[in-house]
């Protein structure tokens, strides 16, 4: 073949494939694929705050494009196989809940751009370089905001004065539970507060850490943030009120399951933010550019219901507080 015919031909197959791209790109739309540590039920108003937050920019799920949701149902063991399926459906954007979503799909890996809603720590478990500066392909939104593990005990001590020792479920496999363990020492020791660690790290422990939790004549309770005590977020409200404990927790689903108080960022704020990540980065943004944001809105929620089978008087200035009341 003479060059000029293979110029013209190079030339053609580039004109074909150029030709071709634009109605490839509008026939398949983008494929977001959403990985979750909890249930179904568990997940839906946080990615129901994602739609919305989708909707808000022009993308529509089912029109210009499609998600795909896998939940590990509190089994993290399942995560690396549903971060796979994932990939091999060839997701353009990767949305991660909270931490082990985050280290799975990181682990899967750097090339797909990681979109995380609600994360603890991403510096500290290493999953960015920096907040400012992210540096791979993870970036999103963290839920950790400075000393929210001692406020959360300092509400608590608000409603129960009288608390002196206090039970804490923690889960030394997931990394964020671990961190939030060590910075809940300090405030502690200033509110005058013992901490009797409760390491769970499978769900047919907590029969037993119920039963330490009794036996040492715990006054309060409180669940580290977890996988596994979200989806046993009724099992510990449970325990607490029949043992008649005050109880704070990071997330209003274990306020709502029955348990005292919460306090914490508004997820689903955090998982509609998230949706301007994804769409930033279909336009062509890169994830190492995209600074990691911190949480905005905070909730306090009380069950005030559970505050009277406790005996508690809530005084008026902390019900005004409260974002939320449960009757």
């Amino acid at each position: 073949m003479r060059r000029r015919d293979v110029v013209a031909t190079i030339g053609a197959i580039a004109a074909l494939s150029a030709s071709s791209w634009p109605a490839r790109a509008q026939t398949d739309p983008p494929v977001i694929g959403l990985l979750s540590s909890f249930t179904r039920a568990e997940t839906e108003p946080w990615h129901q705050a994602f739609r919305q937050g989708l909707r808000e920019l022009g993308r529509n799920e089912g029109t210009n494009i499609r998600l795909e949701y896998r939940y590990a149902d509190g089994r993290l063991e399942r995560l690396p196989e549903l971060v796979g399926d994932l990939i091999s459906l060839k997701a353009d954007v990767l949305v991660v809940g909270v931490t082990p979503d985050a280290q799975a799909a990181a682990k899967a890996t750097r090339t797909i751009p990681i979109v995380m809603a609600s994360t603890g720590d991403p510096v500290g478990t290493g999953l960015v370089a920096s907040l400012a500066r992210p540096g791979g392909n993870v970036t999103g939104l963290t839920q950790i905001a400075t000393d929210l593990a001692g406020k959360r005990l300092e509400l608590l001590k608000d409603v129960a004065p009288g608390i002196s020792r206090v039970a804490v479920l923690w889960s030394p496999r997931d990394s964020v539970s671990t961190l939030t363990w060590r910075e809940l020492q300090t405030p502690a020791r200033k509110l005058s507060i013992t901490l009797h660690s409760l390491e769970i790290s499978s769900h047919d422990q907590f029969d037993a850490a119920f039963g330490s939790a009794t036996a040492a004549h715990d006054n309060a309770v409180v669940a580290l943030p977890a996988p596994i005590f979200v989806v046993n977020a009724k099992r510990i409200a449970d325990f607490a009120l029949v043992r008649r404990l005050p109880s704070i927790f990071h997330l209003p689903e274990f306020v709502q399951a029955g348990g005292l108080l919460s306090y914490g960022p508004d997820r689903s704020d955090l998982f509609r933010r998230a949706a301007t990540y994804v769409d930033k980065i279909l336009k062509g943004a890169k994830p190492a550019d995209l600074p990691v944001e911190q949480p905005t809105k905070f909730q306090l929620v009380l069950n005030f219901k559970t505050a009277k089978a406790l005996g508690l008087a809530i005084a008026p200035t902390f019900l005004a507080r409260a974002d939320e009341v449960i009757e």
